[in-house]
């Protein structure tokens, strides 16, 4: 039987990644009936358990600080808004995009990337922890859902754009899907997208997220070329706009503003390669990327929320807190494994011991790291 090709998918671009003719999973399977391959890796993340802890998972702000700030959850979902946007436009696989974007940040620590570094830190004697790598993990072995794998058994387009990052030494770990940064070679167009448009979507969202809480000023932003640009745009529109509808106004003109820039010149950079194929894509320079303006632009606004917002002493003290949190009770499992549940406990084996230990404390969620602390800590919470 035979299924109707969906209309996106019809006019894919001959580069793009195709469901059919690429995507192979590491356990053979049917074919999917009512889906494509991509599709059902999409469906997949959706309703695994670490997808759904992402809504307590730390963006900048802990989670109990605010029910407006975003969460790993609220951000993912926005990345894979953006992504299938600009990939309809490149006339890319939008159902693939869509996965990788969603997968993204299966593998964050709580507390953002405070928990992330103290989890590396603790990790250093046994191979380090790092987030892509761990979100890999997750997908491939950490969630338990089908009789037949371990993971999610996704297709090799999607897991290679979920391992955005990866050093020589682990990528020499993990046979073909750490294959390209052995031969330096890139990954397809859809991971490409997904990676810049995480970044959008974090550097914007983190402007509103630091408006809104105080930390981070107006007057500070006006400084930067893409918010005072932006800014002066809806002042033109909306004359003497002020408070949440300026700030609205002024950070979805910086989304579009960025959104219109890839795509331009990412549809320059395809034209002049000329790539006919998917692997064409794996042996060509970066095809999707910013204006060298625009890329300017973006790095002068990640530079001032690192000075004013990540490094405000308020969001310190709170990751000053999260790396000991992180760091404690690393330890103490380490000493005392006993203290873990029977499924990541390795007897006498310590590296393999520490890594299900990083697999535990990665899977927590704010609230859940903080509430094991008060268990393990204090004697009033037994």
């Amino acid at each position: 039987m035979t299924h109707p090709t969906p209309n996106h998918l019809q006019s894919l671009a001959p580069y793009a990644a195709q469901d059919t003719a690429s995507a192979k999973r590491v356990h053979t399977e049917p074919a999917a009936k009512s889906r494509t391959e991509y599709g059902r890796d999409r469906d997949r993340i959706i309703h695994c358990s670490a997808f759904r802890r992402l809504e307590y998972k730390t963006q900048v702000f802990v989670n109990h600080e605010g029910d407006l700030f975003r969460t790993r959850l609220t951000h993912s979902i926005e990345v894979a808004q953006i992504a299938r946007s600009i990939a309809r436009n490149l006339r890319l696989n939008e159902d693939l995009v869509e996965a990788i974007s969603l997968a993204h940040d299966l593998g964050h620590t709580p507390f953002g990337h405070a928990g992330q570094d103290a989890l590396n830190l603790c990790m250093q004697p046994y191979g380090g922890f790092e987030h892509n790598l761990q979100s890999l993990r997750v997908v491939d072995v950490l969630e338990e859902r089908y009789g037949n794998f371990d993971g999610l058994n996704l297709t090799f387009e999607t897991r290679e754009g979920i391992l955005k990052h990866c050093s020589i030494k682990n990528a020499q770990l993990l046979g073909e899907i750490g294959q390209r940064f052995i031969d330096r070679k890139q990954p397809s167009l859809e991971a490409q997208l997904a990676n810049l448009a995480d970044e959008i979507a974090y550097n914007n969202h983190d402007v509103d997220d630091g408006l809104r809480s105080g930390l981070l000023t107006e007057s500070q932003l006006m400084e930067v070329t893409l918010y005072g640009e932006n800014r002066a745009l809806v002042e033109q529109a909306f004359p003497g706009l002020m408070g949440r509808r300026a700030i609205a106004e002024t950070v979805r003109r910086m989304i579009n503003a960025l959104i219109l820039d890839l795509v331009t010149t990412s549809e320059k950079l395809i034209r002049a390669q000329q790539p006919r194929h998917i692997d064409e894509v794996r042996n060509a320079p970066v095809l999707i990327a910013f204006s060298d303006k625009v890329r300017a632009d973006a790095t002068e606004l990640k530079q001032c929320l690192h000075t004013n917002l990540y490094r405000h002493y308020q969001v310190q003290r709170m990751t000053s807190k999260a790396r000991r949190c992180v760091h404690e009770l690393f330890a103490l499992f380490m000493k005392e494994p006993d203290l873990l549940p029977p499924d990541y406990l390795v007897p006498d084996n310590e590296a393999r011991q520490a890594r299900k230990v990083a697999d535990y404390i990665a899977g927590m969620t704010d609230r859940y790291a903080m509430r094991e602390y008060r268990r393990l800590f204090y004697v009033d919470d037994i």
